[in-house]
């Protein structure tokens, strides 16, 4: 079985070089060795490659940047997924693509469902949402999962960040009316691996996912549990949980407009695959563990 993983060195792409190893022989490449912005060189990528699995893991993630680069968004977000789903329709091989909580306005109350009407307020989310679109009406077999408030130990995250600032600052103030689950890519790549085993059995479990851990929390609180964590392993902040300040999103303003509410529903995907989901906390509890030598 060839594994063609695209954007490795991503946070996801390079959990799914570990998570997949198990399923076949992965490639993994960067974008300079498959550049999602230029379609006809994709193309020969995988022809040349010849895969039976795509792995999407690359995307343009600059939120507020995209608002000025419409263009380069889009053929990364919308064109190249397409190309990628002709190919696969064409070989028979499988996609496995990744979306966003972004494709949703956010004004709903509880829970987005897969079912549920989209309405993106951003060009990211509206160009990922079309790398959706394309996807579905290729009518290749894919494994498309929505998930939100990404992080990974590898590189820069929002928990970094907010440790660094606790240590730097003498006050801080976050988002606080921003709901969403943060997710590890760690599971992200694990999940993925589970759901492609089992459908390549039964092809019949192709389809649109959501992903993300379980429970919910905003960015206020999701920084006064890292900053909580760090004070149990012993790190030294000048401003304590308990002095984080929440703020409201009118007075963060940024060039793209964020959901207010993120929060996706995954009772589609544990039923479907028979999975357990934790808890957000226990993926970022991990990762400080892992990480606050750093610092």
């Amino acid at each position: 079985m060839k594994i063609l993983i695209l954007g490795c060195t991503g946070q996801v792409g390079w959990e799914l070089q570990r998570s997949l190893a198990p399923l076949g022989d992965v490639t993994a490449l960067d974008r300079r060795q498959a550049d999602l912005a230029d379609a006809e060189s994709l193309r020969h990528v995988i022809r040349d490659f010849k895969p039976q699995i795509i792995v999407n893991a690359a995307a343009y993630t600059a939120v507020d940047k995209a608002e000025s680069e419409p263009d380069l968004a889009y053929s990364i977000n919308a064109i190249a997924p397409s190309v990628m789903a002709h190919e696969a329709k064409t070989t028979n091989a499988w996609l496995v693509h990744y979306s966003t909580d972004y494709v949703f306005d956010g004004k709903q109350q509880g829970r987005y469902t897969e079912a549920d009407a989209t309405g993106p307020l951003s060009v990211y989310g509206r160009t990922k949402l079309e790398g959706e679109r394309v996807i579905q009406e290729s009518g290749c077999k894919t494994l498309i999962f929505r998930t939100s408030w990404v992080y990974a130990a590898r590189g820069n995250n929002f928990a970094k960040t907010m440790l660094r600032l606790a240590k730097e600052r003498d006050q801080l103030q976050v988002v606080g009316d921003q709901w969403g689950t943060p997710t590890s890519a760690e599971l992200i790549a694990d999940i993925t691996a589970h759901a492609l085993h089992q459908a390549m059995k039964k092809p019949e479990l192709a389809g649109l996912y959501h992903l993300t851990a379980s429970g919910e929390t905003n960015w206020h609180g999701y920084a006064c549990h890292v900053l909580t964590q760090a004070q149990m392993l012993g790190q030294s902040l000048k401003v304590k949980p308990s002095e984080v300040a929440p703020i409201a999103t009118t007075n963060y303003p940024l060039p793209a407009a964020r959901p207010k509410n993120s929060r996706l529903d995954t009772t589609k995907l544990q039923t479907t695959f028979g999975l357990h989901l934790p808890d957000w906390q226990v993926h970022v509890n991990r990762m400080l563990k892992e990480t606050l030598g750093e610092y």
